[in-house]
């Protein structure tokens, strides 16, 4: 199977929008929320595409997190223009939709101001922490206000959509990392989340004029590697597949004073801190019999954020079998096993995160203080994690309505 999928290349919703000749933006003033990982078949941006496209008039590009090109780190503002991100056009106007405060995430009036249609195309990581899908909510909820129509062009998701797995979103937690109630693992395109938000939408009351331009050729069991589609890094911690195959769970450490592997070559893949001894991490979590993974002892030193310039004890995660992996579990038993190693010096990360100081960070990535409680507690990550069955089930259940793939 894996090798007639490898035969096969999914085409993006940009790859159809071009070989449709732009059809959908012929005479409109066009608003275009992007990165530099949309690209098309031949490596060519949305941004630059549109800003060339004939009977077409781009008028505003809309960067995410992490900047129009990449390169800003997480939690680090990005200027409003961005003068190597210009596209042709010069006339086009440049905003950030990640700068100095929570207000900045979402679009303003003034900066949708002389739009038609907003199109959306960011390649996300299948993930409710990737902020890229919370910016596109964002947008989608500016649209209703102002009756614009929005665009998305799907892109698959990098780690597949069959797997489902971690707690929903509770009320109270809602933040950029957490903007939507859905699993931390959603299974979801870009495109089927926004069928999401806008259903959700209708149902607060608001309507928003949604066309998703979907994938061709992608089916729900396919890997990102499986597609025939470059990998660009979309953020820059985001360099390969296998972080994104372990992000989900791994990203949990950011809400801990455990290095999650920032500043490495490996980042997500690695972690630890300077007071943990390799081996008896490893030894622990391989003696866990979590399916899919192995943890290899390792010592690294973050080159910056925490601990830049110690060494640091820890594992590094070795996806032997990502279908039967559980990156969230994984993550959790992660996170209990190295507090239990050394309970006088881990801490939960106190400081403001993504703009919102209460609640702490690792209740806004898990969604909300329940799991944090258990592992003050002493639950173990198997009893934890039974708990997320129900709502699984049920986001299982949910989305049946909104896939378009098979």
């Amino acid at each position: 199977m894996a090798e007639r999928r490898r035969d096969r290349r999914v085409t993006t919703g940009l790859d159809r929008l071009v070989a449709q000749d732009f059809d959908q933006l012929r005479g409109r003033r066009v608003g275009l929320v992007t990165h530099s990982a949309a690209i098309d078949a031949r490596y060519r941006d949305a941004a630059g595409h549109l800003a060339a496209a004939p009977g077409v008039r781009l008028v505003a590009i809309f960067g995410p997190e992490h900047g129009l090109q990449g390169q800003a780190q997480d939690l680090e503002a990005v200027l409003e223009a961005v003068p190597d991100s210009r596209p042709a056009a010069p006339s086009v106007r440049l905003h950030s939709l990640y700068g100095a405060t929570a207000a900045s995430l979402r679009p303003t009036p003034e900066q949708l101001a002389g739009i038609d249609l907003l199109v959306v195309d960011l390649q996300d990581v299948g993930c409710r922490h990737y902020t890229f899908q919370a910016t596109m909510k964002y947008c989608l909820e500016a649209a209703a206000d102002l009756a614009l129509e929005v665009l998305v062009l799907d892109r698959p998701n990098p780690i597949g959509g069959l797997a489902v797995e971690g707690p929903r979103l509770q009320p109270g937690y809602e933040s950029f990392v957490g903007a939507h109630d859905i699993p931390i693992r959603h299974g979801l395109t870009m495109g089927e989340l926004a069928l999401l938000y806008q259903e959700d939408l209708v149902a607060a009351g608001k309507t928003v004029a949604l066309e998703v331009l979907p994938c061709g050729d992608w089916d729900r069991g396919m890997w990102f590697d499986e597609t025939g589609l470059p990998w660009v890094m979309p953020s820059p911690n985001m360099p390969s597949l296998d972080t994104a195959t372990v992000y989900p769970g791994q990203c949990l450490l950011e809400g801990t004073n455990l290095s999650e592997g920032r500043g490495t070559t490996r980042p997500f893949e690695l972690c630890g801190a300077p007071w943990l001894e390799p081996e008896a991490c490893a030894a622990t979590l391989n003696a866990t019999g979590l399916p899919g993974v192995t943890f290899r002892p390792a010592r690294f030193r973050p080159t910056f954020q925490k601990h830049a310039g110690v060494d640091c004890g820890g594992v590094q995660l070795h996806v032997v079998d990502r279908d039967a992996f559980r990156p969230v579990r994984t993550g959790l038993a992660v996170l209990i096993a190295m507090r239990r190693l050394a309970p006088e010096r881990f801490a939960w990360r106190t400081e403001t995160y993504e703009f919102v100081s209460d609640p702490i960070a690792i209740d806004l990535l898990f969604g909300s203080d329940r799991e944090r409680r258990a592992i003050e507690g002493g639950s173990s990550w198997e009893a934890i994690a039974a708990a997320w069955e129900a709502d699984e089930a049920t986001f299982q259940e949910r989305r049946l309505r909104i896939k378009r793939y098979g």
